[in-house]
């Protein structure tokens, strides 16, 4: 028999039970992201906090698990860009409940900083009238701002070329291979990811090169500690 937390039933034991088919808020959101941004959408663990010492547990059932709540279904196929409600719906079927996450280094790559320095970034940002692609917060208190693929191979270089290689930078790039839950599903149980900036039909298939973005970035998560 399969197990479920979070509203998310495995299915690796095909023998459990009836799948649930219909369309869920999840459904919508899966198909706005694959029919109207154009990007694959993959299937997520969810995580719920069980006990009173508020030790979460995974939906994927691993022992352990290093990211509960926070990484791909294995056992659950891509919802590629393009797929329609009808596909999202049956996608969503087979695992009720899941997060939505999308994968990195295909449409985009992400430059995440600590929200209080994203902020204050964006801010400036948008008063130099740079160009801005979709920017997500997390309940854990990061900004995600999205950027035109290729950037994490590319950070080390451009961070060097700007004179910030030997600062201690709250900054990373995230790149193929890596997932990042997108809004409004939970986060490792800690809460929803929300939009600061949220997608559009110019923004979300082009988002705009880092190194438009990275300097600012730095500047802000150099000075962060220091932001009232």
């Amino acid at each position: 028999m399969g197990f479920t937390i979070g509203g998310i039933r495995d299915h690796r034991n095909k023998g459990a039970g009836p799948r649930r088919r219909g369309r869920t808020p999840e459904c919508t959101t899966v198909a706005e992201y694959t029919g109207l941004w154009g990007w694959d959408v993959v299937p997520g663990a969810r995580a719920a906090v069980r006990g009173s010492g508020g030790r979460a547990e995974c939906s994927c059932g691993a022992a352990g698990c290093p990211a509960p709540g926070a990484h791909p279904l294995s056992f659950a196929p891509t919802v590629p860009a393009g797929a329609t409600l009808d596909d999202a719906a049956a996608a969503w079927g087979e695992v009720p409940g899941a997060a939505v996450l999308l994968p990195v280094g295909g449409a985009f790559d992400v430059l995440d900083v600590a929200e209080q320095a994203g902020q204050h970034a964006l801010v400036r940002l948008e008063r130099m009238g740079l160009p801005l692609g979709p920017v997500a917060a997390t309940p854990h208190g990061r900004a995600q701002f999205f950027v035109a693929p290729g950037a994490a191979a590319e950070l080390p270089r451009l961070l060097y070329r700007m004179g910030w290689d030997d600062a201690d930078l709250d900054l990373r790039c995230l790149g193929p291979g890596d997932h990042v839950t997108a809004p409004p599903s939970d986060l490792g149980g800690l809460g929803p990811v929300r939009w600061l900036r949220p997608p559009t039909l110019e923004t979300a298939g082009r988002p705009p090169e880092a190194r438009l973005l990275l300097g600012t970035l730095a500047y802000a998560c150099n000075r962060a500690p220091f932001c009232g």
